[in-house]
Order: C-alpha cells, then structure tokens, then sequence
C-alpha cells in the first residue's frame, strides 16, 4: 500500500506540480519504477482495489493501465502461464470497474488486455477464454459498454502494421487472427442486438451507435466479413444499421468508414451501394451543398468516390444510378470551401473512370460509344476543376514581394496534372484548347479576369504533350495578347499574384514555342518578354526555362541579327544580378545553343567573347591575387571574388557541354570554339596551382568544367594529358576531402584510356591517387561507411583504369592487392 501511495504522490507531482525540478524528479523515479518487478503487482492493485483513490482525476490508473501495456508488451511474452491468468482476470475486472470512467482509460486496459492475449495464444486457448469471460460481462451492470470496448481493440493487433515485435512472429500473429475471427458470428450476433437496442444501459442511443460501428469497423478490417457471401452481406442487417447511421450526424463519419472500408474488400458491394446514391443525394448531399454542411459533403464526397472507383465497369454502363453519382461528385467539386480536400479526394475516381474509358478496346464501337455517353460529363468536370483549382480572393488581392501560392492549392494542382491528361485525351485535344481559348479576356468593355487565365494557363501548360503530340496547330494569338498586356505593364505592377500568371505565361510560351514562335513577329516579343521576367526572382525560373526551350525549337528565328542582339542584351543585363545557378544555367544553355550554330565564325567569335567575357575577368582576378594576396586581408571581398570565378566556371562548362567541336583535321586558327580552349587551358592551369582551390566550390567547379570540355572535344587536349593529369593528381594530395579532382582523373581516363602511349602515365596518376593517406584509410566497412563519396570516386576511377588500360591491368592488380 505505501508503494502505491508513492506512485500516486508521484503521478500528482508529474502532473501538477509548479516547480520543473520536482516534475524531473517524479519523472525520473517513475521511469525507474516500471522497470522493477513490483511495478506488476501495484499497477494490478491500482486498478482492481476497492480502497479509496487519493485522487479523483483517474490518473493514477490511467497511468498503472499505461505501465501494465507497456510491461505486457515488452516482458509479457515470458511471463508463466498461471501469472498471465492471473492478469488477464485482474485486467477483466479493471475493465468492468471502469466501464463507465473515462473512455481513455478503458482503452489502454482493454489495449493491455489485447497485448497479453497475443502473448499467450501459444498457452492453451486464452481468445476461447477471454470470449467465455466477456460473455459473463455481458450480463452484468455495465458490462457492456467493457465488452463493447474489448471487441473494438482485439482485431486491431490483426491489422496493426507498425508494431515490430521480434517475439511475434507472423505464424503467431497468423494464429491469433485466425482463433479470433473463429468467433466472427458470436461478435456479428451481439453487435446486430446492439444495433436492435436490444438491452438496457446507460449508454445513450447516439453514444451506444458510435461504439457499436467503431466495433464493426475494427472487425471488418480484420476480415470478419470473409465467409459471408456477397449475396448476404447486401441484405444483411448491420449494412443497414450502418447505411442508415448515416443520417445521423453524430455517427455519420463512422457509417462512412465503414462503408468505405467495406467495398474496398467486396467486389458484390459497391453494385448494391450504387443503387442507394439517388437516396444519399436528395436527402443528405443536396441538404448539405446547400446549408454548407462540409463535414457531410466530404463524407459522401469520399464514399461516392470508393463506390465508383472500386467498380467503373459499372459507371460506364451509365445508367441513371451512375449518371446520378457522377452529378453527385460534379457538386461536391465545385463546393465551396476552405482547402480542396474534397475536391481532391474525387480525382482518383475521375482518374480511374477516365483511364478505363481510355482502355477499351480502340476499335470497338462500345469505346465510341461510352466516349460519346461520358463527353458531356468530362466537359462539365474540366469547367468544375478550373473553377475549383483557382486562387481565392484572399490569394489574388495578396501583393506581397514573396508571393507563392498556397500549399493546399499547389499540391491539389499537382494531383490534378494526370487527370487533365485523361480529359485532354477524352476530349480530343482540339476541343480541348478551345475550351480554353473561348474566353473573351480582351473585351473593352470588361476587365481580364486574371484568376480564370492563370488556372487556364497552367492547364494548357501541363497538357503540352498531348496537344503538340496530335500534330493539329492551333491559333495562339491570345497568348501573344497576354505577352503585349503584360509586357505593357510597369514592372511595380507585375507583383504578387500578377508574378504567377507572368510564370504561367512564361510557361506555355515555353511549351508550345515551336508553334508561337517561329514567326519572326512572335519571336522578338516572346525574348523581350522572357528577358524581363528573368529578372523578377518569382518568374525567373520559368522564364529561364521557357528561353531555353524557345532557343532550342525555334533556333532558326533566333539567328535573326535583332533577336541574337537581345540574347547578348539578355546575358550583360542579367550576368551582374547573381540569378540562382539553376536559373543562370538555364540561360547560358540557350545562348550556347544559338552561338552554337552560327555559321558566320568572325560573329560566333564576337558573341562568345562577350558570353564569356566577365568569367575570364573573374577567374583572372583570383589568378593575380595568388601572388600578392591582398584580397585574403578583406575577407569578404575575397568570398566574392571567389564566389565570381565559380560561377565563371560553371558557365564556362556549360558552353562546352552546348558547343559543337570541330574534329581534329578541321581544327583551325579562326575557330572560336579552338580559342575559347586555347584561353581556357593556361587560365585553368594557373588556377589549378594556385592555394584558392583548397576552397572546394572553386576546385568542384574547376573539374566540372575541365570534365565538360574534354568530354566535348577531348582530342584537342589531347598533348595537354601530361600536365591535366599532374594537376589533377597533386591537388588531390593536397586538398584530399575534394574527390573532384579522381572524377575528372576518371573522365580523362574514359576519353584517353585506349592510347597506349599514355600508359605509364596513367599508371604514375593511378598510383599516386592510390597512395593518398585518405584512400589508404580505406581499409575497413567502417571508414568507406564514412567517406562514401571517396569511395565512389576512387572505385569509379580504378574501374574506368582497368577498362581503358588493358597493357597496365596486371600491375594494377598487384598494386590492388598489396594495397588491401
């Protein structure tokens, strides 16, 4: 008795007490009390003892409920068999003693009871057993609300998942779910008396229901309905308590469950469910869309969905029972409200029914047919979708420097991009657009309505596939109606919201610029307009983006003198403003992409100077501070210069990666590709031997680029291989947490690797990588565990050396294996 007084003062002071260094204390004597052996015999005593409680909150035994699951579930499996009876006995009665407590608390006794079953199936028949004293309960004053509580928590250890017991194993858990649901008519049987009110309680009426389908909830996601044929369970008395439950607010959210988790586990079901959607929209959808009922819409929303997605071979038969369901989930759509939880939890049914209809037989008439039935339908939930998927007035009127669509409404667009397809697909990509384009957005007598272009836009946008793949061009002078408008606009105007539909413009033009832009009266707005959007941090990604894919489909045009004029325009304007690497690199690809195919060389050569003018400027400047070191003593200036010549780099890799190389033979002094590597080489090999590329972002983008360059015209590097391969090697020895250097050692090997000439070269640069103290680290699981990027490199390295140098292979070898 004095140790459970302690508990409780304990329990008290964790809960209550003012003063943190008592709740500490308690805390930490509490832990160390469930860890001994009486902690089994006072938390029994706790909630079987008819002595007075010292406190009136229960959470004493609440928390004696909480030790007794916890020990069951880690200790219980070896418990003796008489020592589990015994508890199993005290838990009974603690269930009844608290059947009309706290509902939490009956819970964790009756989890606790779960838990010692599972533990003991092994021990004669304990679910036989427990079934047998649950059965006494019943007849007892308030014992059915414990009973009630016991089924509801037994089938859960079936279907529980997440708990990883090592002890149990799945024949055992098999075991019990098999004895368990042995006695599947005996739970059918009480639940349907209850659902009858059949017996007198305590329990009201709604409260008693509630109870009644959280059981059968529990029971039907254990399987209980396994046996039952499909022609019963359609007429079978609980599915009627449950489907009537639902015009019962307080239990509707259950009834819907349980119905949701029937048809998915019973092909017979949602036929019979179809036949009852007229009744659930006249008297519970309609009613709720329009008294703004959300928690109903949503319920039925979710059920109509299930039904229909478990069985579309039943929707495209189109009867009125289908047709009324696909109205039904039409409404539950375009209702008003807060997120777009409900809407979005109709698109898998959407996907579904469009995807079967997609998949009938393409030259059968039924598939005609059923595209023909469904056409209207699919028409009204495209209007509904866009109606749906548009900001709100709180979202349009936001003009703040930081704008971004909410989180709620960006993940409903991404669930929506494939069922767009489906109905781009259904609805033949011309009607497609048109539906799109009939819009009236420049009538003088009334304002565009922004909202409807951009949610219009970003349809068009992600269906780019379908339309450009059906070959059928259409009129696109609406979207160069938008370019004119918003490029007329002053740019403290383009702001919030205003930003979006400025990406979304920027976004088609991207995707259909094959089609816009090829017309030279297209072509320069198109640029004009990019090029302002690239400067606006909320609309640069995609007009970065959509400027590459315009220079890579409408490269012809882009030759036009005027419109390379704005490209360099484009590059000096923006090269200053530090756009995020994604972005620059987006840009100096299309530039590469043109100043690519120029034919005339004196132009070509012009524009790459200027392309690559301000890299050689910055990579120049760190070369000269490596002798005088007056940059060092300002270290923030130094981080900037630093900062400049890695981004020199990077673009000077993504010209490589973009620009054609002439072969050897055609190689001459007036190439500008050639002088771009002839500038290339020494400025990168001053670098290379300088002290800045201990800074790994500079050696990273060093490597990157020298990698690019060779990978694109690796012959002219060729006489270059003795130096490129010492840089390499010695930085690594210097700078060994850079494994850039052994990446780019492994593209020269790749590209160089079969000139047997090269071979005692390549095998001095193999050894001396291999000598590196960190790469002769790497003799335990351990250490490469903790240097997976050495790892990878070196290994990719050594490979690449064994295929390209077939002469050397047998010395690597043994270096290899003196090395283990």
């Amino acid at each position: 008795m004095e140790l459970q007084i302690k508990v409780a003062q304990a329990v008290h002071v964790l809960n209550h007490d003012t003063e943190s260094c008592n709740r500490v204390a308690a805390n930490q004597w509490l832990v160390q009390f469930q860890q001994t052996e009486a902690a089994w015999e006072v938390a029994s005593s706790i909630l079987t003892s008819d002595h007075p409680r010292l406190f009136s909150d229960f959470e004493v035994e609440f928390f004696a409920a909480q030790i007794l699951k916890r020990k069951i579930q880690n200790e219980g499996y070896y418990l003796q068999l008489g020592v589990k009876d015994a508890l199993l006995n005290a838990l009974l009665v603690a269930a009844k003693r608290f059947s009309s407590g706290p509902p939490q608390l009956l819970t964790q006794i009756c989890l606790a009871l779960s838990a010692l079953i599972l533990r003991s199936v092994e021990h004669g028949k304990p679910i036989e057993q427990l079934f047998f004293s649950l059965q006494n309960l019943r007849s007892q004053n308030d014992g059915i609300v414990a009973v009630l509580e016991m089924l509801t928590v037994l089938p859960e250890e079936i279907v529980d998942t997440q708990t990883t017991d090592s002890k149990i194993s799945a024949s055992h858990r098999s075991q019990y779910g098999q004895e368990l649901l042995s006695h599947t008519p005996m739970v059918i049987e009480f639940l349907l008396q209850q659902s009858e009110n059949k017996f007198e309680g305590c329990l009201q009426p709604n409260e008693r229901n509630r109870k009644v389908l959280r059981c059968l909830l529990s029971w039907v996601r254990a399987g209980c309905f396994s046996e039952i044929s499909e022609g019963s369970l359609a007429t079978h008395p609980l599915l009627n308590f449950v489907f009537n439950s639902l015009q019962v607010s307080s239990s509707f959210d259950l009834a819907v469950e349980v119905l949701v988790e029937l048809v998915s586990r019973h092909e017979g079901l949602p036929q019979v469910l179809l036949c009852r959607v007229p009744f659930l929209r006249e008297m519970l959808l309609l009613p709720a869309l329009t008294g703004g009922d959300e928690k109903v819409v949503a319920g039925l929303a979710c059920l109509m969905s299930e039904i229909g997605q478990a069985a579309p071979s039943l929707i495209v038969e189109a009867s009125a029972e289908a047709l009324v369901l696909t109205d039904a989930l039409l409404s539950c759509v375009v209702f008003p409200c807060e997120d777009w939880d409900i809407a979005d939890s109709t698109l898998q049914f959407w996907s579904s029914l469009a995807s079967y209809i997609l998949g009938l037989d393409v030259d059968g008439a039924n598939k005609k047919s059923v595209e023909g039935m469904f056409f209207p339908v699919f028409s009204a939930l495209f209007d509904a979708l866009l109606l749906r998927a548009q900001v709100d007035e709180s979202t349009f009127n936001d003009e703040s420097g930081t704008f971004e669509l909410p989180d709620g409404l960006v993940q409903f667009r991404t669930n929506l991009v494939e069922l767009l397809v489906d109905i781009c697909q259904l609805l033949q990509p011309a009607t497609f657009v048109q539906k799109i384009f009939f819009c009236g957005w420049f009538s003088s007598n009334v304002a565009i309505p922004w909202k409807e272009v951009e949610i219009k836009l970003f349809a068009l946008n992600v269906v780019s596939e379908v339309v450009l793949q059906g070959g059928q061009t259409f009129d696109f002078s609406v979207i160069m109606q938008l370019v004119t408008v918003l490029s007329s606009w002053p740019s403290d105007n383009l702001k919030g919201f205003m930003c979006i539909v400025y990406r979304s413009v920027a976004d088609v033009i991207g995707s259909y610029s094959k089609w816009i832009c090829p017309l030279q009266t297209n072509a320069r707005p198109s640029l004009l307009f990019l090029a302002a959007g690239i400067s606006e941090p909320l609309s640069s990604n995609a007009c970065a983006s959509a400027l590459r894919k315009f220079c890579e489909d409408v490269s012809a045009v882009t030759f036009e003198p005027s419109n390379l004029d704005i490209l360099m325009w484009i590059w000096e304007a923006l090269e200053k403003k530090c756009l995020p690497l994604e972005d620059e690199e987006e840009v100096v690809s299309a530039i590469s992409l043109v100043l690519g195919s120029v034919s005339d060389k004196e132009l070509q050569n012009n524009l790459l100077s200027r392309l690559l003018s301000s890299s050689y400027e910055a990579i120049g400047k760190l070369i000269e501070d490596n002798n005088n070191r007056s940059l060092r003593q300002n270290p923030a200036a130094y981080s900037q210069v630093l900062s400049f010549a890695t981004r020199g780099l990077h673009r000077m890799g993504i010209v490589f990666s973009h620009l054609a190389m002439p072969i050897l033979y055609e190689a001459s002094t007036d190439n500008p590709i050639i002088a771009v590597i002839r500038v290339f080489w020494p400025m990168l090999e001053k670098l290379f031997r300088s002290e800045h590329m201990e800074n790994s972002s500079l050696s990273t983008a060093a490597c990157r680029a020298l990698s690019l360059a060779i990978q694109s015209s690796g012959q002219h590097f060729e006489m270059l291989l003795p130096k490129i391969l010492d840089c390499l090697s010695t930085n690594f020895l210097s700078f060994q947490s850079h494994e850039c250097y052994i990446r780019t050692a492994s593209v020269v090997i790749e590209e160089f690797g079969h000139k047997e000439e090269y071979g005692p070269l390549y095998m001095s640069t193999f050894e001396r990588f291999t000598q590196a103290s960190s790469v002769m680290a790497l003799n335990s699981s351990y250490v490469c565990d903790q240097e997976p990027d050495l790892v990878e490199a070196y290994t990719n390295f050594a490979l690449t050396f064994v295929r390209g140098s077939h002469k050397v292979s047998w010395k690597l070898a043994l270096l290899l294996y003196w090395n283990q």
